[in-house]
């Protein structure tokens, strides 16, 4: 048996229990992990934004190492350290043939299929196909991605998620040029990779925005050339920050109707809005047909940073050595498994929550 977080039921508390995991069968691999970031997404599937199937093990942004493989497993091999790929693409279905790995349309079947058992028998599923907050997990092998041994297991935990996602916004999806400018609204784990990896991409100014004045400082340090305290006047504010024209890019990290709206507006005529943050099914966004038409704007999702972790972690890796991105001060806090509830409740004040074990 081995402790994990388990949701019950959503809208209520997680509960460390212990699990049941078999032995990984083939193709799979079963990690101990090192190390969990807590991100909102976690939150989503808790408390209904997201449907998990349930009880599940949430957590899908971590690091660890290979303790077991199954038949037919040639990627890694026991004592491999390895970071959690949440979104393993097939590469095989139309989307991976076209180079769109983290649109692949068999990523998200695992989180629908039993892993394990809780101790009473119970059925129990992997949250986001991954369960990376307990103390082992079972993943299939395009699952995990090989890092080097030197890289600290709970900085390689973020490359998981906040930093892939953040950063191949900037890079894959968004494609931002130097000199351009940025704003990014919602500064936590994501927006503050974000905020890294525009700076990193040589753009100008870059704006963060967030309804809390505290992070002004934590914005500065990662990246940001101004800080501006979301109200109903930042889209003038921002104006007044990029030559009255609106930011060249802006990225909706939170995933609000009323975020989404405020980057649209902080956007200038012919400018590109990249949504992030994972909203509700429930929550409709409207434009008027006319908008639409006239400021000539590009409103574009973005799933998992545009990202195929077997390319973009090493790639992640060469910026971390040379400086370029700074992710172990992402880190703001850390807690054990029973702590997991109450990082969710840190959430307004950035950063990310690592679980150690």
């Amino acid at each position: 048996m081995v402790r994990a977080a388990v949701l019950m039921r959503q809208g209520e508390p997680l509960e460390v229990r212990d699990i049941v995991l078999p032995d990984p069968g083939p193709g799979q691999v079963r990690v101990r992990i090192a190390a969990a970031g807590v991100c909102h997404s976690d939150l989503s599937l808790a408390n209904g934004t997201l449907a998990p199937t349930m009880p599940a093990v949430l957590g899908h942004e971590g690091a660890g190492t290979v303790v077991s493989v199954g038949p037919g497993v040639d990627r890694v091999v026991v004592g491999d350290r390895v970071v959690l790929n949440w979104a393993p693409a097939c590469r095989e279905c139309w989307f991976c043939q076209e180079g769109e790995p983290y649109l692949c349309v068999h990523a998200e079947e695992r989180a629908s299929q039993p892993y394990g058992e809780l101790d009473d028998g119970t059925p129990l599923y992997p949250g986001l196909g991954t369960g990376a907050f307990a103390e082992e997990t079972v993943v299939p092998q395009q699952g995990v991605v090989p890092i080097p041994s030197d890289v600290p297991l709970e900085t390689a935990a973020l490359l998981g998620c906040a930093v892939l996602t953040g950063n191949g916004a900037v890079h894959n999806t968004a494609r931002v040029r130097p000199g351009q400018s940025v704003v990014v609204m919602g500064l936590g784990g994501v927006g503050l990779s974000v905020l890294q990896a525009a700076r990193a991409a040589g753009a100008s100014p870059i704006i963060g925005v967030d309804v809390t004045e505290s992070k002004a400082a934590l914005a500065i340090l990662h990246g940001a050339t101004e800080f501006v305290r979301a109200d109903d006047a930042t889209s003038k504010s921002v104006r007044r920050l990029t030559g009255g024209r609106g930011a060249d890019h802006a990225f909706d990290c939170v995933g609000q109707p009323s975020t989404i709206r405020a980057s649209w507006s902080a956007s200038r005529r012919g400018g590109t809005v990249t949504v992030i943050g994972v909203g509700s099914r429930r929550s409709p966004v409207e434009f008027n047909a006319l908008e639409l038409y006239w400021f000539g704007r590009t409103l574009q999702g973005c799933v998992y940073g545009s990202s195929d972790p077997d390319v973009d972690v090493p790639r992640l890796l060469a910026e971390l050595a040379d400086g370029r991105i700074d992710v172990a001060s992402l880190a703001t806090d850390s807690t054990d498994l029973g702590g997991v509830n109450e990082a969710f409740d840190r959430f307004g004040r950035g950063g990310r929550t690592i679980v150690r074990f």
